[in-house]
């Protein structure tokens, strides 16, 4: 008789809430209440109308009575922390929220309230922090109430400026640290404390093909691993003069890089298929040697016979002249296998252009050469009105000892063998 006669109170106080007769309704709810008094719904509507009404302590009372008989429904706990908000109870909303957030972590009016609450405290660092976790839990901002969204936006702004001044200070207390110093001493450290600051990505390897396992996988190589680079830098005049002398020449040699078959799917290489504005003019292809090509340019040919290129069988080395064209861009992409370390040689370079490479974005310099790990993203641009070309080559991985890299060309060597092809060419 009792749920009969609830149900039939509640229906009375919805209806007398829709034609906007709310003391109406809320006699109805009191009478619910008289018959169930821990009843969850009804003591949360009647705790909605008094915070209407500006009672707030009876409906922060009626609010935590609902929570106390329904304590699994996040809503219900977020109800008590308004109303302790409009008391000015921060301790009380604090464990409300709290409450709501022990039952789910990611409720996100939870996480934006607890961060406001923080902020008015002075917790700058936790408030930032908890800013940030609202803001990837948040729904679209079409979703939001104007006033929530303009409390997002407030909270990201804090949570950025926030880590402006952590970042400074870090900064100030790290420089005697960092006093005399090298790039090369402070470069993996300075990732590591951009990353912890959200200041960068650490990018991993992706290979297309083959991924050899527990290699550092480092954006930029340092110098020391490769003694010849000097040597290869040294050549740089007589290697453009070849270029040069090709390029005026009209040389046929020059073909697009990117060249898939007809009726390959739409990606985000279609605006360099078969493109010019991306060209290459080969003098080792997938292990190689082109002869006609190495016998135009016999000074860049005799320089890369004394280079110790990476071989793998039918796919390294390779080495090139790579021409990208005014207004052009070379989408962030990754390799076939981190075995193999890729070196760019600056040839001619305008003003920009640019390379990165995971989060590490870096000019070229003519006459100048740096090496890099292919299979962590990367991408290239040329912003100028004129050409710029590199000579690009592969060696091993620094990494890889020789009896590794004795193995690896025996596996891909095997693979040809038995009609295998489990690595992807460039």
């Amino acid at each position: 008789m009792n749920d009969a006669q609830v149900a039939q109170l509640l229906s009375a106080a919805a209806a007398e809430q829709r034609a906007q007769r709310p003391q109406m309704a809320v006699r109805y709810l009191e009478q619910v209440v008289a018959i169930v008094p821990d009843h969850p719904q009804a003591l949360n509507s009647l705790g909605t109308h008094a915070l209407g009404a500006g009672e707030f302590e009876r409906a922060r009372d009626l609010f935590a009575r609902a929570a106390a008989a329904d304590p699994n429904e996040p809503v219900l706990w977020m109800n008590v922390a308004r109303a302790a908000r409009e008391l000015g109870d921060d301790a009380g909303e604090l464990a409300a929220l709290d409450k709501a957030l022990a039952i789910d972590a990611r409720f996100f009016l939870a996480l934006l309230r607890k961060a406001h609450l923080l902020q008015r405290q002075g917790q700058d660092v936790a408030a930032a922090t908890l800013w940030s976790n609202a803001s990837m839990v948040a729904p679209p901002q079409e979703q939001l109430s104007q006033e929530l969204r303009d409390l997002l936006a407030h909270g990201l702004a804090f949570a950025s400026a926030q880590q402006q001044r952590t970042a400074a200070l870090l900064d100030q207390e790290l420089a005697s640290a960092r006093t005399g110093l090298e790039r090369r001493d402070t470069r993996r450290f300075d990732a590591a404390v951009d990353a912890m600051l959200g200041r960068r990505r650490i990018y991993a390897n992706q290979c297309d093909g083959l991924h050899f396992p527990f290699l550092p996988a480092d954006e930029f190589f340092d110098r020391e691993h490769f003694p010849w680079l000097a040597e290869l830098e040294a050549a740089t005049p007589a290697i453009r003069a070849e270029l040069q002398d090709l390029l005026a020449k009209g040389d046929k040699g020059f073909a697009p890089y990117v060249q898939y078959p007809s009726g390959y799917p739409e990606s985000k290489w279609s605006h360099l298929d078969h493109s010019e504005r991306w060209s290459a003019y080969f003098l080792w292809r997938h292990g190689k040697r082109m002869d006609e090509h190495c016998a135009r340019c016999p000074e860049t040919a005799a320089v890369l016979a004394k280079l110790p290129l990476a071989s793998h069988a039918g796919r390294a080395p390779t080495a090139f002249f790579s021409l990208l064209h005014p207004k052009t861009r070379i989408p962030p992409h990754t390799g076939v296998t981190n075995t193999r370390t890729i070196v760019h040689l600056a040839l001619i370079v305008p003003e920009g252009c640019g390379f990165r490479v995971g989060g590490e974005t870096r000019q070229w310099v003519e006459g100048e050469a740096f090496a890099f790990d292919d299979t962590i993203e990367h991408e290239a641009w040329n912003d100028s009105d004129q050409l710029r070309a590199v000579l690009i080559l592969d060696v091993w991985n620094p990494y890889i000892t020789a009896e590794e890299r004795k193995l690896v060309d025996r596996l891909f060597m095997a693979a040809d063998a038995n009609g295998l092809h489990p690595f992807p060419d460039d």
